[in-house]
């Protein structure tokens, strides 16, 4: 593990950005950049658009390891490159910002009021990649709707199982078990799920840290027992469909959480803007990220 990355992780000021846009939801992030579907051909065309999206955005001046802390990765990013170095050299040896990999296949059916993730085969053999390609960590992602304690338990569990074979690599896990926004029991669900968790960071063994990706809570510093926990490197959180503004304004009432925004940190970029309105707008939106992570 490089200790460099992992000293700018844990204590550094600012922002990890959610780069990680899969096959599921890129023809939305690349609708709401300006790139319709009709102007790109299959899935192939498809990911070039998004990576040219996602290189405009890490070599653009606004970007860069002073504010932003880390950038998750979709796999045929990781494999890609940026202004001819691999993307996770080309972050961190120019940019100085910490690549992670998002590892997940997507989500299985609802059960108990929660979505686990489907299997990811062949797990082992992209982790050894991620290692081989300078990655410092994962990501993988779970819903959970209701407030069911078997659901809970099930995505917490499954998270931190995976979790444990990931830190095996060398990796640190982003342990992501999202609360949907729009869940009727938001609250009730916090509740059982920041329980679930510090039952598996106590687990761990001695030495082993996670982190986490959490869903903006309704009762601000509710989290704070999980910021503090030994086991935790950092607690992120994601936007979750708030817009920026909401977003931020929660982020700010958590201390100790940083962002790791995907759609709030892209909102208002467009393809078809000039280079000097894109960097405009894209160092405005990371200069509130950065304010809110901070506050």
């Amino acid at each position: 593990m490089n200790q460099e990355q992992f000293d700018k992780v844990a204590a550094g000021d600012g922002f990890v950005a959610a780069l990680d846009q899969s096959g599921g939801s890129t023809p939305k992030a690349l609708r709401l950049y300006g790139v319709e579907e009709d102007q790109y051909d299959g899935e192939v065309e498809m990911f070039d658009r998004i990576h040219e999206m996602r290189t405009r955005i890490v070599t653009s001046k606004a970007f860069g390891g002073d504010r932003v802390l880390g950038a998750i990765l979709f796999e045929q990013t990781m494999d890609r490159e940026v202004d001819g170095r691999p993307t996770g050299d080309y972050l961190w040896s120019v940019k100085g910002v910490v690549p992670f990999l998002k590892v997940d296949k997507g989500l299985a059916d609802e059960a108990d009021g929660a979505q686990v993730m489907k299997p990811i085969d062949g797990l082992d053999d992209l982790l050894d990649r991620a290692v081989a390609r300078g990655m410092f960590g994962t990501k993988m992602r779970s819903v959970i709707k209701l407030a069911d304690s078997a659901g809970v338990d099930a995505v917490v569990d499954q998270q931190f199982d995976i979790g444990e074979q990931i830190l095996a690599k060398g990796l640190v896990p982003i342990i992501e078990p999202e609360i949907d926004i729009n869940s009727p029991q938001k609250a009730e669900a916090e509740a059982l799920l920041r329980d679930a968790i510090a039952r598996r960071l106590d687990a761990l063994a001695d030495g082993q840290k996670v982190m986490l990706k959490l869903t903006l809570p309704e009762a601000d510093d509710f989290y704070r027992a999980l910021v503090d926990h030994p086991a935790v490197l950092r607690v992120v959180a994601l936007s979750g469909g708030y817009t920026r503004e909401e977003a931020n304004a929660r982020l700010a009432r958590n201390p100790g959480v940083i962002a790791s925004f995907s759609r709030a940190l892209t909102e208002g970029l467009s393809a078809q803007q000039t280079d000097e309105d894109f960097d405009v707008t894209l160092d405005g939106a990371i200069q509130s990220i950065y304010d809110a992570s901070v506050a």
